[in-house]
């Protein structure tokens, strides 16, 4: 629907704020420009109505009104929620400077915003993305070994790139992992992440650490598993890379791979074949039960769609 053009009172006050708001708070370029576009579009709005009050003396009923036409014309929760994010740092700003008593946006609630799922990939594409690296070049035959181990322990990235080398045992096939507030954790590592690590060990390990020594880490004292042909360990930005380009090699679309897509898709498989949720919480190093459940829900959605395309009535 097309909006009255901004008033010239209106321009100047929103200006005004955002002026002293990116000095008092340093916002980033791309949020003033969304602030700007929020409160202009509620300032044209009010314009519908003849208001003849400027939109720093709006009251909570306009903005209760404005909400309301929002919602029947379609936007979404999110946009909704920076809009009131605007508001409230425009009428914010607006009491700190004595241009008005009140604050119109004390009694308005955000909405409640739908928690995003984690991205889970399906097992053939588990299966092509584990394919991806070449074994034969040493640099590829470790990343091989860390795709596995990710997708074999449910490791968070961090977990992965920090690990240090006597952090595996390899005889009884698990891994030593430090997680989050420092909370340690044993992961069993299964066969094929098993194989993987010890081909990486005896084949890549000493060719990319050559003659010398692999530093140690100045608190811990302990050497880095995964190294890089520098000796040092990589960092979460490397091995993102990493797994964005194996990602496109085994032709995945980039919407559905996040730094964390082995976890999710670890933590999903396992629910789909029958782990319990309390032995889930445990692998993942989840301190909630609550942060575990969300998988339940991945797993539920995606016996929908297979239930859609396969059953004769679906």
């Amino acid at each position: 629907m097309q909006l009255p053009p901004l008033r010239e009172v209106d321009a100047r006050a929103i200006e005004s704020f955002l002026d002293t708001w990116w000095a008092e708070s340093g916002a980033a370029r791309h949020t003033l420009a969304s602030y700007r576009s929020d409160l202009e579009g509620f300032a044209r709005w009010r314009m519908r109505g003849n208001r003849a009050r400027e939109i720093v003396h709006a009251e909570r009923t306009e903005l209760f009104d404005y909400l309301g036409w929002r919602a029947r014309h379609g936007y979404s929760a999110r946009s909704n929620a920076r809009l009131l994010s605007a508001l409230r740092a425009f009428y914010g700003a607006g009491v700190r400077h004595g241009q008005r008593r009140d604050d119109p946006t004390a009694l308005l609630d955000p909405p409640r915003l739908p928690k995003p799922l984690p991205k889970a990939l399906s097992e053939s594409e588990i299966d092509r993305l584990l394919a991806s690296p070449d074994p034969v070049d040493p640099l590829q035959l470790r990343d091989r070994a860390m795709l596995e181990l990710m997708y074999a322990c449910g490791l968070r990235v961090s977990e992965l790139v920090g690990l240090p080398a006597n952090g595996v045992n390899l005889r009884q096939g698990v891994l030593r992992v430090l997680g989050k507030g420092g909370k340690e954790r044993l992961v069993p590592l299964g066969e094929e992440a098993r194989h993987w690590l010890e081909r990486y060990l005896a084949q890549s390990r000493g060719c990319l650490a050559g003659k010398q020594a692999i530093p140690r880490d100045a608190a811990t004292g302990e050497a880095p598993l995964f190294i890089t042909a520098r000796r040092s360990p990589l960092t979460r930005q490397a091995y993102w890379r990493l797994i964005k380009r194996y990602a496109a090699a085994a032709g995945i679309e980039p919407s559905r791979i996040s730094p964390h897509s082995l976890r999710h898709s670890f933590a999903t498989h396992l629910l789909n074949h029958g782990a319990d949720l309390r032995a889930l919480q445990m692998l993942l190093g989840h301190r909630s039960l609550s942060t575990t459940q969300i998988y339940t829900l991945i797993a539920r959605e995606q016996l929908k769609r297979l239930h859609a395309v396969h059953h004769p009535r679906g």
